[in-house]
Order: C-alpha cells, then sequence, then structure tokens
C-alpha cells in the first residue's frame, strides 16, 4: 500500500495547483496577502510572546516584541509598501544590428511558485516572517516549518495561521526533526532554511536530489576587530549589549573579540562593567533570556570549560545566579582569553553567553587569521582610523558589516540579509529579497523586418559573410 502523503507534500500539491491556476499576481493581491500576515501577528502577538517565554522558560516578553514581532512587521511592510516599485519589467538592450529594425528586450520578474520556509529556535517567529516577507512580495505561496525547539511557537503560529490565513497561500507544517527531513526533501520550488551550518548541508543535499534552489541562513564565528583608535570603553558597552540580546543566542551575536595586546585588560574590566550593569541580579532579572534548553546549556559550560583545561584564562562578567533553582538557566557571561585552537571554543559557534577574546600586535594579524578560517555570517569593526576601517573591509569577507557597533545590520530593511560560504548563501530584505524568489526571465522580442537574408547571413553562406564575422574579432 502506497503510504499517505505527509503534510508537507499536501500542502505543497495544494499551493502549486493554486498557483499554476491562478497566472499572474497582481501588485494589489500581493499587499493583501502581506496585509493579511501583518493583521495575523497584531491579533497574536501577545500569544507569541507568551509563547516564546515559555519555549526559553522565561524569555523576556520585550525581547520576543522587539526581535520576533516588530522585526517581523517591519520586513512585512517594506515588503508590502515597496513592491510595486520592484515589480515592473526591466528594459535592457537587444541585439545589435536587429536593434535597429526594432528589435526590443527586457527581464521579467515573476514568482516561482510554492517556497518552503524551515525557521530556527533562537528567533521562532522572525526566521519564518521576514523570510516570508520577500517571497510573498514576489508573489509566491509559502509553506512554513517552525523549529521543534521551540515547540509552544510552533503550535500558537500553526493555530494562528490557520484562523487568519488561505492554506492555499500560506501554510504551517509541524513536528519533529523526521518532519523536518522529510520538509526539505521536497520539490520545493525555492527552499530557505535559517539554523547550524552542518544541518544546512543536510538541508542543501535533500534540495539538490530536486534540483530546488536554496537560500541558507547560517552563522559562524562573527569577529569583532578592535582597531588602536577605538574607544574602548564605547566599544565595550556595545559589544555587551549585542551579546546580551538573547543571551548571545543570535546568529549575528559578537563571537570572538580581536583586541591590542595593550588593550586587553582595559577591555575586559570594561566588558564586565557593562554587562553587570544591564543585569547586576541574575537569577531573578526577568531581562535576562535564559538559554533554550539543558542540552545547549552544557553545550556552553563544556565550551568554557574545555578552555579552561586547556590552560586558557577565563574572566566572569555578572555573577551566578545565587537564589538556589531561581536562576534555572541562566548564565553569566564568560570571557575566554587566547583559547588553544584545538579548544571546543575556538572552534564551533558559541551560541550562548561565553564569548573568546584574542590579542594582536597588528590588525593584519587578526585578519590573517580570520581568512585561514570560514566566512563568518557577521563581521564588526571598531576604531576612528578611515583607512583601517577600508583596509579591513577590503581584505575580510563576510555576509555583512557592522562598524562601531553590532547586530545591527541586519535591520537594514532596504538592504540584502545573508551570508557567505558556510555561513549560507542567498538573501533576503529589501529588493534583494524580492530577486530571490523571482524567477528572472529574459523576453526578446523581434522588430518588423528580419535582414539576414538580404545580408547574406543565412545558409549557404558565402565568403564575403565570413570576412563580415572575422571583423568583428577585435580586441
Amino acid at each position: 500500500m502506497t503510504p499517505a502523503p505527509s503534510p508537507a507534500a499536501q500542502y505543497l500539491a495544494a499551493q502549486q495547483a493554486a498557483f499554476r491556476a491562478e497566472g499572474p499576481v497582481p501588485a494589489s493581491v500581493r499587499q493583501q496577502r502581506l496585509q493579511g500576515v501583518i493583521d495575523m501577528l497584531l491579533k497574536h502577538t501577545d500569544a507569541l510572546c507568551a509563547a516564546m517565554g515559555e519555549d526559553f522558560g522565561g524569555r523576556p516578553s520585550v525581547f520576543s516584541l522587539m526581535n520576533d514581532i516588530l522585526g517581523s512587521l517591519a520586513s512585512l511592510k517594506h515588503a508590502r509598501d515597496h513592491l510595486a516599485g520592484w515589480m515592473g519589467d526591466d528594459a535592457r538592450p537587444s541585439v545589435a544590428p536587429f536593434d535597429n529594425f526594432g528589435a526590443t528586450a527586457w527581464v521579467r520578474y515573476q514568482p516561482k511558485g510554492v517556497v518552503g520556509i524551515i525557521g530556527t529556535w533562537n528567533a521562532p517567529v522572525f526566521t519564518l516572517l521576514s523570510p516570508l516577507a520577500s517571497a510573498l512580495a514576489a508573489g509566491n505561496r509559502a509553506v512554513l516549518k517552525p523549529s521543534e525547539v521551540a515547540p509552544r511557537t510552533a503550535e500558537v503560529l500553526a493555530a494562528a495561521v490557520r484562523a487568519c490565513l488561505d492554506p492555499a497561500v500560506v501554510a504551517v507544517v509541524t513536528g519533529d526533526a523526521a518532519v523536518a527531513a522529510d520538509f526539505s526533501a521536497q520539490p520545493w520550488n525555492h527552499l530557505v532554511f535559517t539554523g547550524s551550518t552542518a544541518v544546512g548541508r543536510k538541508v542543501m543535499e535533500a534540495a539538490a536530489r530536486n534540483l530546488v534552489p536554496v537560500t541558507l541562513e547560517l552563522g559562524g564565528k562573527s569577529p569583532v576587530l578592535i582597531g588602536r583608535s577605538a574607544d574602548i570603553r564605547n566599544a565595550a558597552e556595545r559589544i555587551a549589549v549585542g551579546k546580551s540580546l538573547n543571551s548571545g543566542q543570535l546568529c549575528v551575536a559578537p563571537d570572538t573579540v580581536w583586541v591590542h595586546r595593550t588593550q586587553l585588560e582595559a577591555l575586559i574590566a570594561a566588558l564586565q562593567e557593562f554587562y553587570g550593569g544591564l543585569y547586576p541580579d541574575l537569577a531573578t532579572n526577568a531581562d535576562v533570556t535564559p538559554v533554550i534548553n539543558p542540552h545547549h546549556f552544557a553545550r556552553v559550560e563544556s565550551y568554557v570549560a574545555d578552555a579552561g583545561a586547556r590552560g586558557a584564562r577565563v574572566a566572569m562578567a555578572g555573577d551566578w545566579p545565587s537564589a538556589e533553582g531561581a536562576g534555572r538557566r541562566k548564565m553569566p557571561l564568560r570571557l575566554v582569553v587566547n583559547p588553544s585552537a584545538e579548544s571546543e571554543i575556538a572552534r564551533h559557534e558559541i551560541f550562548g553567553p561565553a564569548m573568546v577574546l584574542r590579542t594582536f600586535e597588528h590588525m593584519a594579524e587578526a585578519v590573517e587569521a580570520l581568512n585561514q578560517g570560514e566566512r563568518p555570517l557577521a563581521l564588526y569593526y571598531f576604531g576612528q582610523d578611515a583607512a583601517e576601517q577600508q583596509w579591513v573591509l577590503d581584505h575580510t569577507l563576510s555576509g555583512g558589516v557592522s562598524v562601531n557597533d553590532v547586530t545591527m545590520h541586519p535591520a537594514l530593511h532596504d538592504a540584502p540579509f545573508g551570508g557567505v560560504g558556510a555561513s549560507g548563501m542567498g538573501h533576503y530584505h529589501g529588493r534583494e529579497g524580492f530577486l530571490e524568489f523571482s524567477h528572472q526571465r529574459s523576453v526578446y522580442s523581434a522588430g518588423t523586418h528580419d535582414p539576414r537574408r538580404e545580408w547574406g547571413m543565412l545558409p549557404p553562406y558565402t565568403p564575403a559573410f565570413e570576412q563580415m564575422l572575422r571583423s568583428a574579432l577585435t580586441p
């Protein structure tokens, strides 16, 4: 007996049939669909924030509101308000000499069809709805797969989508890793995945079996380069604020900070001061996001312990929870100074409240070390030396950059957000996101007269035609 199609396969088939039946998707329909998602999000804001709080065991609702709800709304509204200007045909030069006889050419931007979107647990609403904004703006339909690591959020979002949206346009599939594997194996017209590099490879492998184009938003050890011209206290405060967001559980969180050896102690002291000032009491502080679950808590702990056992210095910013049981999975920020290259914390993305500090004598040493590793999703530079800043930008490659701050460039809604190499491929946000989910279709339209026969350009070919071709062989 043939097994019944999975929910993902059923939604995909239904949406593809609806897509084929619909034909062209005008701007007004795309805007209505985006508005429908906006309205759904506004209606279910409190329920979604409460669900994210439950999944994290106490994530501040203010952070969920700021990061996932308002972040998603910004992407959806920007797409709604600008898509009409992105949709028009793009005129291109035609083929000479036929352009002299009225031949024209243009690029037409058409939706691909049905987009599968797999989100991740650290931003369980944003990593679904922000790429959805680009997909709907391009005229597509979509099926979402929330992370099973945040099951309550997945459940609430699925219920909200069922109540507010047409399943032939936007649907949600929930379930465990096996469901995610099945989801990745479907013949989508485009597949988006946000998560780890290791899982991203598996998703890309599954998509390749159906030749499905992918957008992968991964991560990496996003570095901070602090030039000697930087204000150390200002840099420390901005790094502390950025690292504290979601307790470092963000794909663009600063991971490794490079600083001149003479400024190391000042940086450590300032990080301890500012991080401790943000969270003077850890155990009962409602503003601290816990580590998502015991597995990830133990993972971050093991990274720090391994580095210490190998001889690295470990400093702490903020105190351990003192009220027994009250802190649950809340952690202070640990600063691991110059760990060995073999240590776990040096080899893996930390994704939690710990950070590596490394020293250099010359900025070129730090850049050389970075370039020997995988290309990160984010890179951060602090300094007032314009020449050094330009040199760093010229000699590094990352998904995006923030200068004299951290974690800010993903908030640019009219600029592409994405990775490069091991940190991902493809983009969403802005017009680049619209293009990512559009088929860019070249169109040639012939003029009223074809001169090829009278010019001797058709068989039987003549020596004169060959000579004309050879005359075009110019440097």
